[in-house]
């Protein structure tokens, strides 16, 4: 194994796009992984798997890499951008997260693999991980002193905010580690007052139970306390980010780069409940999709029509119909809902006897709904 230049390690992962290069030690994650136990034994983790499957693996870096002795830890920039809906279309349209617009894991990976590959030129072991349930990647990032973790447990760094992905490469090298970095947040806390479902409880404590950006991607049932908050929502959530101080000013410090041409900030609702599952999968497959069902496309898609559509608009009408008479309860219970909040009680009332659960459940929620919150449909809508 020869020395290595760790300033020319860096160097080559800065010139492959990364923000940021830092190093840490690859000892285990043990404050980690107690976190992750306690949330996961207090319901907090919502049934998510990713790192709480396996919490004395993901929180130990030498899992990936017996003998590992550091860790090498990238950001690399998404902020894109804003993109306005759809050009030149009147059809609905359901926001995308803008971490999932375009595949930036795939230029973070290559970024850490022109690192690693730098490494085994020197005769060290090197493995690249990044989004999967194999490390922690924000605590390894913490601990290489890329960024600070902010109240809403997005890592954020110095001077850019957090609209960073984050990896690392596991090695065997002994390299000289970065110091943490101090928290930089301070009392501000426009994160925990900017979510719409009040899911931060506490700073740096996120309940998936209520995380929009969580239930889009969770099988079952869209929670009905929050699926008016959901919004026009049909991937991931970004308001924590978006009324972050640090992201503001990066905003207007540092303009984004111009999105690539295959990017997708907005989708078709219409198109997403008109698609087969192959052409669903084709289109967003490199999404998180539970199971490789796009029927949670689906549901997402009805509760955000249920929104944003206009009840006057036939095409939006024909396809919750459509759904009222789909073979999965959960869409039918869905579409049930999506046909109330657009007013279309007509419509509705032809489930009024459908014996499948999801869609009975439906019922209940709807008559409690009426009960406590007679006025809760939108001007122009009958409650």
């Amino acid at each position: 194994m020869h020395a290595v230049d760790v300033d020319r390690l860096k160097g080559v992962g800065l010139a492959a796009g990364l923000e940021v290069v830092g190093v840490a030690r690859a000892e285990p994650f043990h404050s980690t992984r107690r976190d992750l136990l306690d949330r996961k034994a207090a319901g907090l983790s919502a049934g998510m798997s990713f790192t709480y499957r396996n919490p004395a693996r993901s929180a130990d870096p030498t899992r990936v890499l017996p003998r590992a002795r550091s860790l090498v830890v990238g950001a690399y920039a998404y902020r894109r951008r804003p993109v306005d809906k759809r050009a030149n279309s009147t059809e609905p349209a359901g926001r995308v997260a803008r971490y999932a617009w375009e595949d930036h894991y795939a230029s973070l990976r290559d970024a850490l693999g022109a690192m690693a590959a730098y490494l085994r030129e020197r005769g060290c072991r090197a493995v690249v991980v990044l989004d999967d349930n194999a490390l922690v990647d924000r605590e390894a990032a913490y601990r290489a002193g890329v960024g600070w973790y902010g109240k809403s447990t997005n890592l954020l760094l110095p001077g850019r905010g957090s609209w960073f992905v984050l990896g690392s490469v596991v090695t065997d090298a002994e390299l000289p580690p970065d110091e943490p970095l101090p928290d930089g947040c301070g009392a501000c806390q426009r994160c925990i007052d900017g979510c719409p479902t009040g899911a931060i409880v506490a700073p740096g404590m996120v309940d998936a139970r209520r995380c929009l950006a969580w239930l889009v991607q969770a099988p079952g049932t869209f929670p009905h306390e929050h699926r008016e908050a959901l919004g026009d929502r049909i991937y991931g959530c970004d308001d924590c980010q978006e009324v972050c101080p640090p992201n503001q000013r990066d905003e207007r410090r540092f303009p984004a780069p111009e999105p690539g041409e295959a990017a997708e900030a907005w989708v078709g609702l219409l198109e997403v409940l008109s698609a087969s599952d192959d052409e669903l999968l084709e289109r967003h497959g490199r999404w998180y999709i539970a199971g490789r069902e796009p029927r949670w496309l689906r549901r997402n898609a009805l509760v955000a029509l249920g929104n944003v559509g206009d009840p006057t608009d036939p095409e939006v009408t024909t396809a919750v119909a459509r759904f009222l008479g789909d073979a999965d309860p959960v869409l039918r219970a869905h579409a049930l809902w999506a046909a109330r909040r657009l007013g279309a009680h007509d419509l509705a009332r032809q489930l009024a006897d459908d014996p499948a659960p999801e869609v009975r459940a439906e019922w209940d929620e709807a008559v409690a709904d009426r009960s406590a919150r007679p006025h809760r449909s939108p001007p122009g809508v009958r409650p």
